[in-house]
């Protein structure tokens, strides 16, 4: 028998130290604990060893003469209990919540469940006794992770420009990447891939959940994959199809790169929820640790979990351990692995009390005042499926949140949908209503067009409606609401004129985004064209409907989107560091004007007449030395003559029309300039 000793109930998981390792495991209300520890390879447990320490509710032991390499699991005993919100059953292997590096998949077997499957609408309250070990991955121990060796670029909120995009499916078809390392951190470190970000000018790269998730059942059965990655199953573990020959190693060299390049990594991460899905899901991890401690369970009837994430349970934020472990995790991937921000999937659930959201929650403070997290970009997807979801604009002042309604009120103005200039207005100033709380910064609005949930740009200037039919749903999943046009045909088509209007409202689209106060996020593959066949939810197209075409891109609209970006870095004032009020600066120049097509001031009555779809803005700069910008835009269907608003000296010069028509030319003010349907065009002042 192998030689125990009480060890440490710090700090959690395990912990290698100088004669042995270190195992920590937090249950509160466990009975017992045993340590599994198997072979190299996972598949057969060599020893089972009791826990003897248990300390205010972490039950550890310290294992000399067991180092790196050593695989284990563990079992815990405790009350069977579903209606009282215990589901403690040792017949099942569990994984570690704070493993750092798995071994092994799940197979999909009924073992996995705590109760036995197919036993009736109560069989989640039979206890099921066939052991689970054979069909789970286990933990390695890790004794030193890779860490970065490239300081954080630190950029600053103002000059963020943030590219959306998922591990393998930017790389998977990149053909300057190695068969070999595609879908890989090595292929998103590699020269290809940082040149094209160079090249496009963005300074962070968000990426979809990079730590391990599960591959759901019932999506293998119809042979499909979880492609995006949103049901974790280790909050420390990288997801292990994205590591290839170099291991651990490879997340840290690919940071690296891309610090190099001045480009920051953020993830997206999901502590909302976990894979366990509801109370009829499989016992993995938490759930047969400490069920009652975990997960927020239904109030009066603790056998249900109070589903706020539409996933089948929530992860239980207000308990202080479980608010730990997520504060843990985001500090390893921060220090560890160097990244520099995170954005919170359905952030509303992380700061639910049971009477309601609160912004004033503990796991928020806790972030903001922690010395490593507090300097990252935190991010929040402000809203979730449960009561009162929907907090746009309520999270405190530290976290910048994705402004759904920007996308929405963008996407119908380029449509040409009527009275909607006072709301364009708004969301283009980086949403103030929403956002100038709290002494909140314009860049607490990140603004976007298209993410990974919905349209391409491609597909949301081709399709009006989904075609989600390859998700085997019967096209019954993915958002109806797309506010989308076709311009004309539904998909693929070789009529130029058809053409060039979506190249055009393209161009519309992410010229929009450029120009707007507040931060742009894009979708990685919008600046090539590239579609998911009016795919509004590819989340299981782990294949070529996912992944970004990069063999038919185009040159034309990738060399566009660099240009925005130099002309966003080019310009303080389309990025200002405060929210756009009309005030006037010491020379006596307002920040922001707004004009009718006429060069007139807007009236109320033009803001609130819904035939109106022109706007002018002029913007001045925010810091000495830099030139204002006028920006017109038209988003009816046929040109109109814009007059050049009084107000500044000399010339307009036209830097970018969406019509491609205008640039290079002159203008003063009072002089008339026809603006095409659909279009905008930028111009810079001349002295």
């Amino acid at each position: 028998m192998r030689r125990m000793e009480s060890g440490s109930p710090f700090p959690f998981g395990a912990t290698t130290t100088n004669r042995g390792t270190n195992f920590a495991l937090f249950s509160d209300h466990a009975e017992g604990v045993e340590l599994c520890l198997f072979d190299g390879k996972g598949q057969r447990e060599e020893e089972r060893l009791q826990l003897a320490e248990c300390t205010n509710g972490v039950w550890h032991c310290h294992l000399p003469g067991v180092g790196r390499g050593q695989v284990y699991g563990w079992r815990v005993r405790g009350p069977w209990a579903p209606e009282e919100g215990h589901r403690f059953n040792a017949h099942k292997l569990l994984l570690d919540p704070y493993a750092r590096q798995l071994v092994g998949s799940i197979d999909w077997n009924d073992a996995l469940h705590g109760y036995p499957i197919g036993g009736g609408d109560d069989a989640d309250l039979i206890l099921d006794e066939r052991d689970s070990a054979a069909f789970m991955p286990k933990a390695r121990v890790v004794a030193d992770l890779p860490m970065t060796a490239t300081a954080n670029p630190s950029n600053s909120w103002p000059r963020t420009i943030i590219y959306e995009g998922h591990v393998r499916g930017l790389t998977m078809r990149h053909p300057l990447v190695p068969h070999e390392a595609r879908g890989t951190f090595a292929a998103l470190g590699s020269a290809p891939m940082v040149d094209h970000l160079v090249k496009l000018g963005v300074t962070a790269l968000e990426l979809l959940p990079v730590q391990a998730f599960t591959q759901d059942r019932y999506l293998l059965d119809k042979r499909l994959n979880n492609y995006w990655g949103y049901n974790t199953l280790s909050f420390f573990a990288p997801e292990p199809r994205y590591l290839g020959a170099g291991g651990l190693e490879e997340i840290a060299m690919a940071v690296d790169r891309l610090h190099q390049a001045g480009i920051e990594v953020i993830l997206d991460v999901v502590y909302n929820h976990t894979c366990e899905g509801n109370h009829l899901g499989p016992t993995l991890s938490w759930r047969g640790i400490d069920n009652a401690s975990y997960y927020q369970l239904l109030p009066g009837q603790p056998r249900y979990y109070d589903d706020f994430t539409g996933c089948g349970n929530a992860l239980n934020t207000n308990h202080p351990r479980v608010l730990q472990m997520v504060m843990d995790s985001l500090r390893l991937w921060a220090t560890t692995y160097g990244v520099d921000g995170f954005r919170f999937d359905l952030a509303t659930t992380l700061g639910r009390r049971p009477d309601g959201f609160d912004p004033g929650h503990g796991m928020f403070h806790a972030m903001l005042q922690d010395p490593v997290l507090g300097s990252r970009k935190l991010i929040a997807e402000p809203w979730d499926v449960g009561p009162g979801g929907y907090q746009l604009g309520n999270f405190p002042a530290g976290f910048s949140e994705w402004n759904g309604d920007y996308r929405d009120v963008v996407r119908e103005f380029w449509v040409g949908s009527e009275g909607l200039v006072p709301a364009f207005a708004s969301r283009f100033a980086a949403s103030s209503d929403l956002f100038s709380e709290g002494r909140r910064r314009p860049w607490s609005s990140v603004n976007f067009i298209t993410a990974h949930d919905g349209f391409t740009l491609q597909d949301l200037v081709s399709y009006n409606e989904k075609h989600n039919e390859e998700n085997g749903e019967d096209n019954r999943d993915g958002s109806d609401d797309n506010r989308s046009w076709n311009c004309g045909v539904e998909g693929a088509t070789d009529d130029p004129a058809i053409l060039e209007q979506r190249a055009r409202q393209k161009r519309n689209l992410l010229a929009t985004l450029f120009l707007s106060q507040g931060v742009p996020m894009m979708l990685a593959g919008d600046e090539m064209g590239n579609s998911q066949g009016g795919n509004n939810n590819a989340y299981c197209q782990d294949n070529e409907i996912g992944w970004i075409d990069w063999e038919g891109h185009d040159e034309e609209l990738i060399d566009f989107v660099a240009r925005l970006a130099k002309l966003r870095k080019g310009h303080s004032a389309l990025s200002r560091p405060a929210f756009l009020t009309g005030a006037r600066n010491e020379r006596g120049v307002a920040d922001v004007v707004w004009f009718a097509a006429s060069g007139e001031r807007m009236s109320d009555t033009e803001w609130n007449t819904p035939h109106v779809k022109c706007l002018v803005v002029r913007l001045a700069p925010a810091a000495p030395g830099g030139g204002s910008v006028l920006i017109m835009l038209n988003a009816a269907d046929h040109g109109v003559d814009f007059t050049v608003p009084a107000g500044g000296t000399g010339q307009w010069e036209a830097v970018l029309d969406t019509a491609a028509r205008a640039e290079g030319e002159k203008r003063a003010k009072g002089d008339v300039f026809t603006v095409e349907g659909r279009s905008l065009v930028v111009w810079e002042a001349r002295a």
